[in-house]
């Protein structure tokens, strides 16, 4: 790794914890460049500005959970079951601290409702379309266009995620959306 590309995974590093437990609103440049070890013309080398770092480390968080969600569902064959392991697996990943605070509470604020969505399809959008296009040719779910169907799930999907996220009790909330969350994706299969 190259001096530079350590010094740009350093500021991620540190900006992803520093958001996770204080917010963006709550850490400040000189906060960043004090515990990632660099100067403030590094940060401003690598990233444009504080709201460029959001986005950096947003998006790192969402490549790191269709990852995640992809190991979850890897050798699952049946249709159903590929499906409902990959909304529980995102389920899951609500709670952790840093999917709640950066990429479900400050980035659709800090970003704008647009380009937070664009990033989140940019990610997610490939892995439930494939999900939703296997289910179809496999007769479980009715053929539809997958697209559209695709970016509802994934709405219903992030409204979940948004919902553990803002809860006081986020271990609830997740036990308690997943049974609805499942519901909508029963509501789409093939009935005998």
């Amino acid at each position: 790794m190259s001096r530079g590309e350590a010094t740009r995974e350093a500021l991620l590093r540190a900006a992803r914890e520093l958001f996770a437990e204080y917010g963006y609103a709550g850490v400040g440049t000189e906060r960043i460049v004090e515990r990632a070890g660099v100067t403030r013309g590094a940060l401003y080398h690598h990233f444009e500005d504080k709201r460029d770092l959001l986005r950096a480390v947003h998006e790192e968080l969402e490549q790191e959970l269709v990852t995640s969600i992809g190991e979850r569902i890897a050798g699952i064959e049946d249709p159903w079951e590929l499906l409902a392991t990959g909304v529980r697996a995102f389920l899951d990943s609500c709670t952790d601290p840093a999917i709640m605070r950066i990429s479900l509470v400050d980035a659709p604020g800090v970003l704008g409702w647009e380009e937070w969505r664009e990033i989140d399809a940019r990610y997610a959008l490939g892995l439930v379309s494939f999900g939703l296009r296997n289910a179809m040719d496999h007769g479980v779910f009715r053929e539809q266009e997958v697209r559209p169907l695709a970016h509802l799930l994934i709405g219903a999907m992030t409204e979940a995620g948004m919902l553990i996220a803002n809860a006081s009790d986020h271990a609830a909330a997740r036990r308690e959306v997943e049974p609805p969350l499942i519901a909508l994706l029963e509501g789409l299969r093939v009935r005998p």
